[in-house]
């Protein structure tokens, strides 16, 4: 900073204008500014004193250096987010540039192809003639004639690479296959990219065109590690790999899927993939799957595996100017549909489900990781986010497993009790246990010897799987058990373990801790603590806590084709990066593929038809009669460590478990479903309902009495109206009561905001529960002179949401709100200017 100097000393100011920094001065200035980049003035005075080299500049100078120095640094990062937004409208104006393009080719054909099944259709009629038929077929469906046969050698290796390779290049960019935009896809610069499901091909298939910010080497790389993304993918075996005369490679793979629930076999592929470069230097990887090649390479089949087929699929990687990636995803898959039963053949007949958990997982994975590379920083609890990553793809792998239950991993089925409905599978093998015991060696020999899976699937009707699973989420009391999730806790540990029995106690509470998620929110992986856990007697004395990992995915309603997950795994405190993970949980999958009528703003208020009386919480509008065709299919599977010797016992209390589990799952259902809210002509919105509208009414008037202030700006006095006013104000107001342990009863919508939960839910959170230690002791202090003089203010502080986010406000005031007789009815706190940390 170069300035004019008015005695000619380094660093003296002109009568207070401007002052010259000697080069020293600025690097001394620069490493303070690394370490404190906004100082107080405190603080600025410190610095003055401690560095000698700046004591002849005047603080108020000090300061205007470091607002400069702020304000430069704002716009350099203003100026490099542009450009890089720059660069990706570039990129994506001209793949939409190219889309486009092959959009008029598609048309221009569909044209074509309708004139000429006009005029054939024309001399159909005229002739009699039914040979024309065929060339009409032939026409509408471009069927070609199928390839000479190929061999395994490695000259028909590569001719049905080069075949796979042109055929694949005509469904990406072509017009092979009808494409259709997906539902609920939008293309824009913040999208995931331009997603597309076919229509009228054999089979399903699905394609998405997007960018990302790795090089086209490293998103190959990425693509074909599969069990990395997809996590319907068990195992991908290379067992052949053959170089080609062109750079490319050819690879011959054995590919393992997952079957989604337990009333469908799983899928196995035998497949070709070839890696090359196109002349444009763009990096292709296509595969096929080698079940129709006469006299090509074979692989017998394996059981329990359906052989399903993959048509030409892959994805085709161009570099992008200014670094990154265009890339084209093409899935094409026959799954086998017949070899399910009919109502699960949705599933496998559907192109929006293999876009959403195939195709546009591709994108997601390639877009989480360019942005740990971009801002590569700890995440949740001081962890990479690979690391977080890779726990979250155990949760999902060991749930697949236990839904599965393969033999070659160790499983093997127990005889039912008489009844079919829930399947007991026992593990006994070194593997499956090693796991388990690895984090707890210690010198200790663990007592758990084997692993137990009580798992069903259970068919849901007019229940979206979205609002269901956030149910599940939020209120696991009402279908946990509290002894079962300590049992689980300890069994992965050394030391004894006891069945439980009767419940002992209770859930002292749930405190949902956010670990990460995925960058459009679709995925996140949190901690649960279980507060006040009683297992055994001595746990009455102090109830202990527990903690689970857990997964949560699916939990857009306005996503189309999404199966929602919720996986948890009991874990210990210590969390470890090799924690042993026994998962357990629920999937549910939506067999209509069709979009719903639903609002983005339903929330889960649904839960008051399961114990709120008839002023419990709002309606959703949105519950058309639409969805009274809803589908879905729920899997349940529930894991267990235990001692050998307690097989029996054990498989009958998970028998029961799961058993329990389903009938709380059907009453929530029923609860959730549009049909019984309609029925219930009880449940209105909260501004519909009178006593709301008196508790409003009391509120503000209790309000103006204390503080000699209007709470609310409207001047109008009809009790709807202040009610309306109050649920819309922008500071949080809620009500607790005033009981020794004060619950909440009421909040506004930015109340609710705040707290991360709806009006049900609300009523589980206790006072203390929202405050720090500092706040806690705080609101002790000063609750005596809210009963007395009947208010308080607060300074500004940290309070906690119900998911354990840290929530900053700039002041609180709290009031006795006052019933009609005057008597103390409860008490109103109001956050004001209040946002999340």
């Amino acid at each position: 900073m170069a300035m004019s100097c008015k005695d000619g000393k380094p660093g003296s100011m002109d009568n207070g204008k401007y002052v010259r920094y000697t080069p020293e001065q600025v690097e001394a200035l620069e490493r303070l500014y690394y370490d404190c980049p906004k100082p107080n003035s405190i603080r600025r005075q410190q610095l003055i004193r401690e560095c000698p080299i700046l004591s002849n500049i005047e603080p108020k100078q000090i300061k205007v250096w470091f607002q400069n120095r702020r304000c430069r640094e704002k716009q350099r990062k203003e100026a490099s987010r542009l450009q890089a937004v720059n660069r990706k409208l570039t990129a994506m104006n001209k793949l939409l540039m190219e889309e486009n393009d092959r959009l008029q080719k598609q048309v221009s054909q569909l044209v074509y192809e309708n004139g000429y099944f006009r005029q054939h259709t024309q001399n159909a009629i005229a002739t009699k003639d039914r040979s024309c038929e065929s060339a009409v077929t032939s026409g509408q469906h471009r069927v070609t004639p199928q390839p000479p046969p190929r061999d395994a050698s490695p000259a028909g290796l590569l001719s049905i690479a080069e075949e796979t390779l042109a055929e694949f290049l005509s469904k990406a960019t072509g017009t092979a296959v009808e494409w259709v935009q997906m539902p609920g896809m939008k293309p824009g610069p913040d999208s995931i990219g331009i997603v597309s499901i076919s229509h009228g091909c054999p089979g399903v298939a699905a394609r998405a065109c997007g960018i990302v910010g790795l090089e086209p080497t490293r998103v190959a790389e990425l693509l074909k590690d599969r069990p990395s993304w997809c996590r319907d993918c068990r195992a991908v075996d290379v067992l052949n790999v053959l170089p080609t005369a062109n750079g490319g490679t050819i690879e011959l793979l054995y590919m393992q899927l997952y079957a989604p629930t337990t009333l469908a076999p799983a899928r196995d592929f035998w497949l070709l993939r070839y890696t090359s470069f196109l002349e444009d230097g763009s990096l292709v990887v296509c595969e096929r799957s080698l079940k129709n090649i006469q006299n090509g390479p074979s692989m017998p089949a394996v059981q329990p595996f359906v052989r399903a087929e993959m048509l030409p699929s892959g994805y085709l990687i161009r570099p992008c100017e200014g670094g990154g990636s265009i890339i084209h995803i093409v899935d094409h898959m026959d799954f086998e549909p017949w070899s399910v039963p009919e109502v699960l053949r949705p599933l496998y007949e559907s192109s929006t489900v293999l876009a959403q958990k195939t195709t546009m997982a591709a994108l997601r994975q390639l877009r989480q990781i360019a942005q740990e590379v971009s801002q590569s920083n700890l995440t949740g609890w001081g962890r990479r986010p690979a690391a977080l990553r890779a726990l979250g793809q155990r949760l999902s792998r060991g749930f697949n497993e236990a839904v599965n239950g393969f033999t070659d991993e160790g499983w093997s089925m127990m005889g039912n009790d008489g009844m079919d409905d829930v399947t007991i599978l026992v593990n006994s093998s070194p593997d499956k246990l090693m796991g388990l015991n690895l984090s707890f060696a210690n010198g200790f020999s663990s007592v758990s010897n084997a692993v137990l899976c009580a798992k069903a699937s259970m068919l849901l009707q007019n229940v979206p799987p979205a609002i269901l699973l956030c149910f599940l989420r939020e209120h696991r009391s009402e279908w946990a058990d509290s002894s079962i999730d300590a049992y689980s806790a300890a069994a992965v540990k050394v030391g004894p373990c006891s069945l439980p029995g009767s419940r002992v106690g209770g859930f002292g509470g749930q405190v949902i801790l956010p670990l990460a998620h995925t960058i459009e929110h679709e995925e996140s992986l949190e901690v649960i603590k279980l507060e006040g856990i009683v297992h055994s007697p001595e746990d009455t004395i102090m109830p202990r806590d527990i903690f689970l990992l857990q997964l949560c995915s699916g939990m857009d309603e306005n996503a189309v084709g999404t199966c929602s997950e919720l996986i948890f795994a009991p874990i210990d405190a210590s969390f470890a990066d090799d924690a042993p993970l026994l998962p357990s949980g629920f999937r549910i999958i939506p067999l209509d593929s069709g979009k719903e009528d639903s609002s983005p703003n339903r929330t889960l208020d649904l839960a008051s038809a399961l114990e709120i009386g008839p002023a419990g919480n709002k309606t959703p509008d949105n519950y058309s009669a639409s969805s009274g065709s809803m589908r879905s299919v729920m899997t349940i599977a529930f894991e267990f460590a235990f001692e050998s010797h307690m097989q029996e016992h054990v498989a009958s209390m998970a028998r029961q478990y799961v058993r329990s589990i389903i009938s709380s799952v059907q009453r929530v259902a029923l609860a959730l479903s549009p049909s019984h809210l309609s029925s219930h002509a009880g449940l209105r919105t909260p501004l519909g309902t009178p006593e709301a509208q008196t508790l409003a009414r009391w509120i503000c008037q209790s309000y103006r009495l204390y503080m000699g202030v209007e709470l609310l700006k409207s001047s109008s006095e009809g009790s709807e109206s202040i009610l309306k006013t109050l649920w819309n104000h922008s500071d949080a107001i809620m009500c607790c009561t005033l009981k020794a342990l004060p619950v909440f009863t009421f909040a506004n919508q930015a109340g609710l905001d705040m707290l991360e939960t709806t009006l049900v839910a609300l009523q589980d959170i206790t006072l203390e529960k929202i405050f720090d230690d500092h706040g806690r002791k705080t609101l002790c202090t000063e609750f005596p002179q809210i009963m007395q003089q009947g208010f308080t203010c607060l300074q500004g502080g940290i309070c906690l949401s119900s998911m354990g986010r840290p929530v900053s406000y700039e002041r609180a005031v709290a009031w006795k709100v006052l019933n009609e007789e005057e008597n103390a009815h409860c008490i109103c706190f109001m956050f004001v200017n209040w946002s999340f940390v």
